[in-house]
């Protein structure tokens, strides 16, 4: 079993970064291989709604005419049996770096020229375990209320055929300058993380 984790921090060995950690920790700790993606160390290009990677049929993603690490991105998760995807809350919803490798995601919809309507998604079904995880510096509770962050997450996940099993929330995550995940939230991740292989 592969996981593959992508990170969308803007910051090494945050909150996002260590969570996303433990969970592939306990994955490996039940026998998987494990794979962290930092979105900081990808040259990953705006999408420019050309919309050419939405044109061909057929089950496979569209090939972008950009030029840079979001292919290779892909076809790792894509490679994996399940997925860990990781962002931290900036404005009410994922953050800017997360929301650009969201929107090149669209490769994986048909949405042909002069047809009305809008994109049709590939494929419906979802082949592998996603676990999803968001910190904010509000409480716990209010970034499931009052936050974009755990849907666009779930999007994501539905989009690169992962069904979502697990989501860790994390508030109060900017209280330090450098704050430490707590060792319940240190379980609880890696808990997160045996369970994407049973």
């Amino acid at each position: 079993m592969k996981v593959v984790a992508i990170v969308g921090s803007y910051r090494k060995g945050g909150t996002i970064d260590c969570a996303v950690g433990e969970i592939l920790a306990g994955a490996a700790a039940k026998g998987a291989e494990t794979s962290k993606i930092y979105l900081l160390d990808k040259r990953v290009e705006f999408c420019t709604n050309c919309r050419s990677c939405t044109q061909a049929e057929g089950p496979q993603r569209g090939k972008c005419v950009q030029q840079d690490d979001m292919d290779a991105i892909l076809s790792e998760l894509e490679a994996a049996d399940a997925i860990v995807l990781g962002a931290p809350v900036n404005f009410f919803n994922v953050n800017a770096m997360f929301r650009r490798f969201m929107e090149r995601l669209v490769g994986y919809s048909y949405w042909p020229w002069d047809k009305a309507g809008g994109p049709i998604t590939r494929s419906t079904k979802l082949a592998k375990k996603a676990a999803l995880v968001a910190s904010a510096a509000m409480p716990t509770p209010m970034i499931r209320i009052a936050t974009g962050a755990p849907r666009a997450l779930r999007i994501t996940a539905k989009v690169l055929r992962a069904k979502p099993v697990a989501t860790l929330c994390i508030g109060y995550s900017a209280v330090h300058q450098k704050q430490q995940l707590p060792e319940r939230l240190r379980a609880k991740a890696r808990k997160i993380g045996a369970t994407l292989l049973s």
